[in-house]
């Protein structure tokens, strides 16, 4: 499976895509988008657009992960940062590709296995998780590769709760009688 990570924001937007395997994980490509300052708003929105669009392009994620809340006490800064998000949804929809969102707790969680762990947490367990020389750079793109690490994590538990789930099934239903 090869999950692309975003972290969304209007000055800088972190991705992050790892492929994965059984056992292990294995980064790709990991960056941040940076829409020049001085661009209208609708300008960085479709500069976010043009590079996701590529990225895609060029790599061919099979699902995207991105964060479903933002807790911020700026009105502006969280319709800003739902305006992001929105593009960065419907870049993915063009593309097929699904999504599929996650809290701050839940990626945290998945990762340090604190939902409540700093920035600088996550970026070590991420550096560890992927086996890294160095944390990666800078925290947006740490924080893409938690989100794409948060699925794998997640989506793997999802599949052994359905295999024992249907283990258990079996089980019950050739106990009964005929």
């Amino acid at each position: 499976m090869r999950v692309l990570g975003i972290d969304c924001g209007s000055q800088v937007t972190g991705f992050g895509i790892i492929d994965s395997g059984e056992q292990r994980h294995h980064l790709v490509v990991a960056g941040a988008i940076r829409p020049q300052p001085k661009k209208r708003f609708s300008e960085k929105l479709l500069e976010i657009h043009h590079e996701l669009d590529q990225l895609i392009a060029g790599y061919g994620p099979d699902i995207m992960a991105v964060e479903d809340q933002f807790y911020f006490s700026n009105f502006r800064s969280v319709l800003k940062l739902g305006q992001v998000k929105g593009a960065v949804i419907l870049t993915a929809a063009r593309a097929g590709i699904p999504v599929v969102e996650y809290s701050p707790l839940e990626i945290k969680s998945a990762v340090t296995g604190y939902g409540r762990a700093e920035k600088s947490q996550v970026q070590t367990m991420v550096e560890k998780l992927l086996r890294l020389a160095a944390p990666p750079e800078p925290l947006d793109a740490s924080d893409a590769l938690a989100l794409a690490i948060c699925h794998i994590h997640t989506s793997a538990t999802q599949v052994r709760i359905r295999a024992a789930a249907s283990t258990a099934a079996a089980t019950r239903h050739g106990d009964e009688p005929c």
